[in-house]
């Protein structure tokens, strides 16, 4: 089970990145460079996990995608979205076939 005080922990301290110093942390640092900037860690970040899985290193794949949530909360407090936003999405599929959830949405892929 997801332990989700560390990730509303994790979440108000990107929250209060935002507002930081650039120079004071990387977080801040990813901030002031903009989404494309933190799209762009997003991206490199899920390569990165795709490898380790194709690697099949368990702590390496543990890591990556770890590196991944991590930078995927980042992109989701530039919007102001928050980790409640995203569990509620997560109940709301529960017992829907993916099938029906794409047919909900109107997404043909």
């Amino acid at each position: 089970m997801i332990d989700f005080e560390v990730m509303h922990r994790l979440q108000k301290t990107l929250y209060a990145r935002k507002t930081a110093a650039p120079d004071s942390s990387y977080v801040a640092g990813l901030y002031a460079k903009g989404v494309d900037s933190i799209c762009k860690k997003v991206a490199e970040e899920a390569a990165e996990t795709i490898m380790a899985a194709k690697d099949g290193d368990r702590l390496h794949l543990v890591h990556e995608v770890t590196d991944l949530w991590f930078h995927s909360m980042v992109l989701l407090t530039q919007f102001d979205v928050g980790i409640d936003d995203v569990v509620a999405e997560f109940r709301r599929r529960e017992g829907l076939s993916g099938i029906d959830e794409k047919k909900n949405r109107g997404d043909t892929k």
